[in-house]
C-alpha cells in the first residue's frame, strides 16, 4: 500500500561509471540483458518528447499542485534521457551498431508523434493543435503505466542482486522514480479531457495502442542489438518473431526472475480497464524514495552537484 502520494518531485544528478560492465550484465542470461539494454536506446528520444509534450501542456494546466508536480516529472525525464544516452555510449563502446534502430525511434517520436505528424500543418489549427496535444499526453500516461509497473516489479525484485551493480542500479535508480511520479501522467490527461467518459473511453483505447507497441519496440531493440552478438542463444533472440520474445518473457521471467513475466504485465495492464483505476494503488512511493536514497548513482550524483 502506498504511503505517500503527493509530495516534491526532485530531479536527482546521477552519476555512474559502466566502463568495466559487461555487455551480459545478468550473468549467464545474454536474452534478458539484450531485450533490457535495448531500453538505452528507446528511452533518450521517447522521454525528451514526453517533456516537449509537457511544456506544450503546461499553458492549460488550471491547478499548481499539479502543475507542480509536471514540472517536476519534466526535469527527471530530462535527466533520464541524459542517463541513458550514456547507456547508449557503453554499448557502443562494446562494438554495437546503435543508429540504425536508434534512427527508428528518433522518426517515430519527432516526425510521427511530433508537432506536424508526417508534415501536416494543418494541425497547427489552435483547436487541433490542443486535441493533438491532449492526445499525445493520453499516450503518455498510457507508457508511463508500463513504467510504474515494471518499476513496481523492480523495487520488489532481488533478482539483479547477482548483476552488475552499476547497470543494475542505472535502471533501478530510473524504476524507482518511475513509480515515486507514476500519478502525473494520469492526472495530467484527465485534467486536460472535457469529460470523465471521454477520459476513459480515450485512456482505454490509447492502451489498444500501447499495448502491442510497447511490446515491439522491446523486441526490436534487443533483436538488434542481439544480432551483433556471436553468443547462440543471442542469435536466437535475433532470429525470434514477437510472439517467440513474449514466451521467452514468460519462460525467463518464471524460471529466473530477471524479467517480469508477459502475465504479470497482461495482468497489472488489466487493470486499467475498471473505471475507477489510479495509479496510486500501483506501487509504494516509500520504497521507491528508499531505494533511491541508497543508490550509488544517486549518492554520487548529489555529492557532485
Amino acid at each position: 500500500m502506498t504511503t505517500i502520494t503527493t509530495h516534491e518531485l526532485k530531479a536527482r544528478r546521477v552519476e555512474f561509471d559502466l566502463s568495466d560492465s559487461p555487455l551480459h550484465w545478468i550473468p549467464n542470461d545474454p536474452v534478458s540483458s539484450h531485450l533490457i539494454n535495448g531500453v538505452n536506446l528507446l528511452l533518450p528520444a521517447g522521454e525528451l518528447w514526453f517533456c516537449r509534450v509537457y511544456n506544450k501542456a503546461l499553458p492549460y494546466v488550471t491547478d499548481d499542485d499539479l502543475r507542480a508536480q509536471v514540472e517536476g516529472f519534466i526535469r527527471q525525464e530530462a535527466i533520464h534521457a541524459n542517463a541513458h544516452r550514456k547507456g547508449e555510449k557503453w554499448l557502443q563502446e562494446h562494438g554495437l551498431e546503435t543508429d540504425q534502430f536508434r534512427e527508428r525511434i528518433d522518426y517515430l517520436f519527432g516526425h510521427v508523434l511530433g508537432d506536424e505528424p508526417f508534415g501536416l500543418s494543418w494541425l497547427n489549427r489552435p483547436s487541433l493543435a490542443k486535441r493533438w496535444l491532449v492526445l499525445r499526453v493520453g499516450l503518455i500516461a498510457a507508457v508511463e503505466h508500463f513504467t510504474g509497473l515494471l518499476g513496481d516489479w523492480c523495487m520488489n525484485s532481488d533478482s539483479w542482486d547477482s548483476a552488475d551493480p552499476v547497470v543494475a542500479d542505472l535502471f533501478r535508480w530510473h524504476l524507482a522514480e518511475e513509480v515515486e511520479h507514476r500519478t502525473v501522467a494520469f492526472d495530467l490527461f484527465e485534467h486536460l479531457c472535457r469529460t470523465q467518459l471521454g477520459f476513459y473511453i480515450s485512456r482505454q483505447a490509447l492502451m489498444a495502442l500501447v499495448f502491442p507497441l510497447f511490446f515491439y519496440l522491446l523486441a526490436e531493440g534487443g533483436r538488434s542489438l542481439a544480432r551483433q552478438d556471436s553468443d547462440p542463444r543471442a542469435r536466437k533472440l535475433a532470429r525470434s518473431t514477437l510472439v517467440k520474445i513474449l514466451w521467452e518473457l514468460q519462460r525467463t521471467g518464471r524460471s529466473s526472475g530477471n524479467t517480469p513475466t508477459f502475465t504479470y504485465m497482461l495482468g497489472r495492464t488489466a487493470r486499467w480497464v475498471a473505471p475507477w483505476f489510479h495509479p496510486r494503488t500501483e506501487g509504494d512511493t516509500q520504497q521507491a524514495l528508499d531505494y533511491i536514497a541508497r543508490s550509488a548513482a544517486a549518492q554520487a550524483g548529489a555529492a557532485l552537484h
